[in-house]
């Protein structure tokens, strides 16, 4: 399968660059996988499409300040860092720029020596791997020097950075963040739970795979980055329930997509406390065991996000719905719109 079938055309102006200043009031999509029937609303409304019973099930991960900005200790070259994920104590695996620069045994500077690392040998796909060093607690050091690190298509400083994290993000360790959820206000969730719909929550830490585009011909030799997940007992308790008593399984995000379907894989269809790593690739002919529907947001034309959303509805009907996105004018990627699938 070329990766050529999930192309688009995207005007520019339709990336969006700063999120709105409501949370809910983006406009949301809704789209029929079976007929491909479209309707047009309002985030906030999503409870008039959902029923007493189903469950939504959130990703409460948390955005790391991961991008750091430092010197080589011997040249005071300036070397960028994105975390991507700890690999065990204090070695990280990280993104660098100009990584050229960066041997095994370089050491880099951070803040005035607030922070040092040293690089340890080079990791997956061009990474490297930094052991640091640091007096006190390391998340609170990164909250003092890093940045949150936006995509590269979002050119505009983020003025409050907690914009880019959803209001449920407990557990630290993305390097993105799984931007469906960031449409929901702590209002509308308790609107959600007074008409009977179930709130759940998984922890999958969004890696490297969120920034590599497709970069073979045929998607069938992809390779994905394994990200780390988490599904509580409580969780995985509540979603068997809510499959036996005919209640439908929404996710939020394809993160939330993936981690449920790589457990269901794993255990005849039903859900099961675990954690571990997961690289499954989700694409057209893929046969779900978990999930009914999902809300996700528009994604990158070619992407392994908009695969996913095909494989779910239909390439065909994902397609329309992309064309009559950018034609109504919506807005796209990390602070867009957002599509509910049903």
């Amino acid at each position: 399968m070329k990766v050529d079938l999930f192309d688009f055309h995207l005007p520019e102006e339709l990336i969006a660059q700063t999120p709105l200043e409501q949370r809910a009031e983006s406009r949301l999509m809704v789209l029929n996988k079976e007929s491909g029937n479209i309707e047009h609303d309002i985030f906030k409304n999503i409870k008039e499409y959902l029923q007493p019973g189903d469950c939504l099930v959130l990703n409460d991960t948390k955005v790391l300040p991961a991008r750091l900005f430092g010197m080589k200790e011997d040249t005071g070259a300036k070397i960028e860092v994105l975390l991507l994920k700890q690999i065990e104590g204090d070695e990280w695996e990280t993104l660098i720029k100009p990584a050229k620069r960066v041997k095994e045994g370089t050491k880099i500077v951070f803040g005035d020596g607030i922070l040092t690392a040293v690089c340890t040998g080079e990791a997956d796909h061009g990474g490297r791997k930094l052991k640091f060093s640091y007096e006190g607690i390391f998340y609170e050091v990164l909250e003092q020097l890093g940045e949150m690190p936006l995509p590269p298509y979002i050119k505009e400083q983020l003025e409050d950075k907690d914009r880019y994290q959803t209001v449920f993000a407990r557990e630290r360790g993305s390097a993105a963040a799984p931007t469906a959820g960031l449409h929901f206000t702590e209002e509308l969730l308790e609107e959600l739970k007074k008409i009977g719909v179930h709130i759940a929550f998984i922890t999958l830490h969004v890696g490297l795979g969120t920034f590599r585009p497709v970069s073979v011909d045929s998607i069938e030799e992809h390779d994905m980055h394994s990200e780390f997940y988490q599904v509580t007992e409580g969780t995985a308790s509540l979603l068997n329930s809510v499959r036996e008593q005919g209640g439908r399984i929404i996710t939020v995000g394809t993160t939330s997509t993936r981690t449920l379907e790589t457990i269901a894989a794993a255990n005849d269809g039903k859900f099961a406390a675990e954690n571990g790593w997961t690289n499954i690739f989700i694409y057209p002919g893929y046969e779900f065991k978990a999930i009914d529907g999902m809300i996700t947001n528009f994604h990158l034309p070619k992407s392994t996000l908009i695969m996913l959303v095909s494989a779910l509805a239909g390439r065909d009907h994902v397609l329309n719905a992309y064309h009559t996105a950018v034609e109504e004018r919506y807005r796209f990627f990390s602070f867009g719109d957002a599509m509910l699938i049903l």
